[in-house]
């Protein structure tokens, strides 16, 4: 059955965490146009209360964000909902590639995150990011309940 078949309520549900409201708007509507339904977050404090309220299928979060912290952000995102996959994203460029300077998305996938997306990134390297994450998440579910069957 196809999502169309199914109808909205099959529509997931995107939490996006930047503090940037540029990036936020350019994000909620590449993800609208591909039929995503979207909460955005101004910050890690307002993610929090949202994954507090509501039901998420993926998370999208900034690693450097005012007053909490992308890597403060993800690590509590993560204990409250430990099986929605997490995007981090990170727009910090490296002045010199192979220098000591730390990867910081690296860093964001050693706490937990799914998958990373560099700043600035197209809607395609997001929709691809996105769908990758919730193909995995749905294949992980599936995995359980069918060897519960035989």
């Amino acid at each position: 059955m196809t999502k169309a078949q199914t109808g909205a309520s099959d529509q997931h549900h995107i939490l996006v965490v930047d503090d940037d409201a540029m990036m936020c708007m350019a994000i909620e509507a590449a993800l609208q146009r591909s039929n995503f339904k979207v909460t955005i977050a101004s910050g890690g404090e307002a993610g929090r209360r949202a994954l507090e309220r509501h039901h998420f299928d993926l998370m999208l979060v900034d690693i450097f964000m005012a007053h909490m912290r992308g890597f403060e952000s993800i690590r509590v995102f993560l204990e409250i909902a430990p099986t929605v996959p997490l995007i981090a994203m990170s727009g910090y460029v490296f002045a010199d590639l192979d220098g000591s300077a730390p990867d910081f998305l690296r860093m964001a996938l050693e706490l937990g995150a799914a998958r990373c997306l560099r700043k600035p990134f197209t809607p395609d390297a997001l929709l691809a990011t996105i769908n990758k994450c919730l193909s995995e998440r749905d294949a992980c579910r599936r995995g359980p309940l069918a060897a519960g069957l035989r």
